[in-house]
């Protein structure tokens, strides 16, 4: 660690006892566990200009959100740019993701009840009152399309122009928005004592199409009728359609 980053950082959270590089680390960032005399941290850090971009958006993100009690999400300490890299500080939070959680899981009702415990704490989200901090006033899939557009431009996605073209002129129905969390995926919750408790990479979250996130939520479990079952034992509002599922999993996914 040079030592500009480490002045900055015992700025934030107080002088570093010791760091830890995580085993476990995300697809777009490098993450470390920080101890100092004020207690454990976690940093997370990017360096291509793409994931940079996310994970400012997650500081910004984490720091409209401390110190609330509606969304459960790591508490925010700081954000440290620098010219090929971005870090940010951030409470170091107990527990494991769901796809952890259910590879140790002893029984299949033990995995049901995971399943079970993530639909209902993703129906919570969702039915929380909108957080004005995070209503952008826009259009969110419009949005999401230009993003993609901008990422096929640049090279920056797997996906190609002919399935954004095809997004594009097949958008679902609109639906009324509510928060989501813009990545819900297994990986994406923490689960503590034997349910889902914390949302993690919330670099999207924000006021958007809710069937994005049971969409990318389901992903792992449409296969198998009684996770599914499951899913919608605790996720109850509504239940995508095959097409949607497409639309948003198959399709808009593929871009991010």
């Amino acid at each position: 660690m040079n030592p500009f980053l480490r002045e900055k950082i015992e700025v934030m959270v107080g002088p570093i006892q010791n760091i830890t590089v995580l085993a476990e680390q995300g697809w777009t960032s490098e993450v470390c566990q920080i101890e100092t005399e004020a207690g454990i941290y976690l940093m997370k850090s990017s360096y291509k200009e793409k994931y940079r971009e996310w994970l400012k958006q997650e500081a910004n993100v984490l720091e409209k959100l401390h110190n609330q009690n509606q969304i459960p999400v790591p508490a925010y300490y700081g954000f440290i740019e620098e010219q090929d890299g971005a870090h940010l500080i951030m409470s170091f939070e107990q527990g494991v993701t769901l796809r952890v959680a259910l590879k140790q899981a002893e029984t299949r009702a033990e995995q049901k009840a995971l399943i079970k415990s993530f639909g209902h704490f993703l129906q919570q989200l969702h039915e929380t009152k909108i957080i004005q901090t995070l209503d952008r006033h826009e259009n969110w899939l419009e949005e999401q399309l230009a993003k993609a557009e901008g990422y096929v431009k640049r090279g920056q996605t797997d996906g190609s122009v002919e399935l954004l073209e095809k997004l594009k002129n097949s958008k679902p129905f609109p639906v009324k928005q509510t928060i989501i969390h813009g990545d819900c995926t297994i990986d994406n919750v923490l689960v503590k004592d034997g349910e889902v408790k914390l949302f993690i990479d919330v670099a999207g979250m924000t006021v958007g199409d809710p069937r994005y996130d049971e969409s990318l939520a389901i992903r792992k479990f449409v296969n198998d009728k009684e996770d599914m079952d499951a899913f919608y034992e605790g996720y109850t509002r509504y239940r995508v359609s095959k097409e949607e599922l497409q639309y948003f999993d198959e399709g808009l996914y593929e871009f991010f």
